[in-house]
């Protein structure tokens, strides 16, 4: 199979993309992302998925040769004695910087949630070790302010 040729699982295209697996389905479902079916699974085909995305994707080499080292971090920061509009100016904040990343970048996810009751907030990271200190930052700064 040549580089061409290559298909993708909707689980591969989905961590490519940073996105959920369900996301990815609902594109397929819906034709916004070509498609087939092969027994009870869909299959992406690379030229699909470039156009799709507008950009090449790079093809993994076998093993760990000539692969960049990469670390993820897993982070989830509770943020106590907070304010709705504090909560909701953070969570606007984080998921701008997670959404404006350039095409190249490796995903960054986020996840927010407030509870009132408590004025309490909680915060979830997914991302590389660079990405998640920049936004610890940004956090850091918004609750100084």
């Amino acid at each position: 199979m040549t580089d061409r040729e290559r298909f993708y699982s909707v689980e591969q295209v989905a961590e490519r993309l940073g996105l959920h697996v369900r996301t990815v389905r609902n594109y397929v479902r819906d034709g916004r992302l070509p498609a087939v079916r092969i027994g009870k699974q869909y299959r992406i085909a690379r030229e699909d998925l470039e156009s799709f995305t507008g950009r090449p994707m790079d093809v993994p080499e076998s093993g760990t040769a000539g692969r960049a080292r990469y670390a993820e971090a897993s982070s989830i920061v509770e943020i106590e004695d907070v304010d709705a509009r504090t909560a909701d100016r953070l969570s606007t904040l984080l998921t701008a910087a997670a959404a404006g990343r350039g095409s190249g970048e490796r995903p960054l996810r986020i996840q927010t949630v407030y509870d009132p009751d408590r004025a309490r907030m909680k915060v979830i990271v997914l991302g590389g070790l660079a990405d998640t200190a920049r936004l610890f930052d940004y956090v850091e700064g918004v609750l100084a302010s």
